[in-house]
């Protein structure tokens, strides 16, 4: 596949206009000179300095106003600014799913899954999220449920956030006993 850097300026011209001097001069100058912006445009394009994540919270702000995201916090670390902005086509694509709100709950918060209602007896419409993320008690709460909702359809509900707890149990140990007998009754 040919790019613009590749094609000289004199190979487009017709064979009568490259027997010109002057023509010809002046399309392999213009040739360096169009190298020289290509390389520029390069390092400008924002799209694949979002993808190396060489972005600054100036622009990664700016980019989430332009594109609407469903939920930015210009108080985020710069790193999840950068993924909600690689993920923003998809999330408002996906808006108003279960793989949105575990998209943004991936993101912003680690880990965590949605349980619809007919996997725990819900009423239809609603849903719950667990995670295991002890970061999302407390002074993150409002800030978490904000995020999925901004995420969730108008129609479905958040019942609750269920906070998991994982204990590494290495030192537990576990017995048990049977014992066979019989019973003898004499009388």
């Amino acid at each position: 596949m040919k790019t613009l850097a590749d094609i000289s300026l004199y190979d487009l011209l017709p064979d009568n206009a490259k027997g010109d001097k002057n023509i010809s001069a002046a399309c392999r100058s213009l040739d360096n000179q169009l190298n020289d912006l290509y390389k520029r445009a390069d390092k400008i394009s924002f799209y694949r300095r979002l993808h190396y994540g060489q972005i600054t919270d100036e622009e990664a702000d700016a980019r989430a106003w332009q594109y609407k995201l469903a939920y930015y916090d210009s108080n985020l670390p710069l790193i999840q600014k950068i993924e909600l902005l690689r993920s923003a086509v998809e999330t408002n694509r996906s808006k108003g799913t279960p793989a949105a709100i575990e998209g943004l709950i991936t993101i912003l918060f680690g880990e965590g899954y949605v349980e619809e209602w007919f996997e725990y007896d819900g009423e239809p419409g609603h849903y719950q999220v667990i995670t295991s993320n002890p970061a999302v008690t407390e002074g993150r709460a409002q800030e978490f449920v904000r995020a999925i909702e901004s995420v969730t359809r108008l129609s479905s509900r958040l019942d609750r956030v269920v906070l998991s707890e994982t204990v590494n149990m290495t030192d537990l140990y576990i017995g048990t006993g049977t014992h066979i007998g019989e019973r003898i009754k004499i009388n």
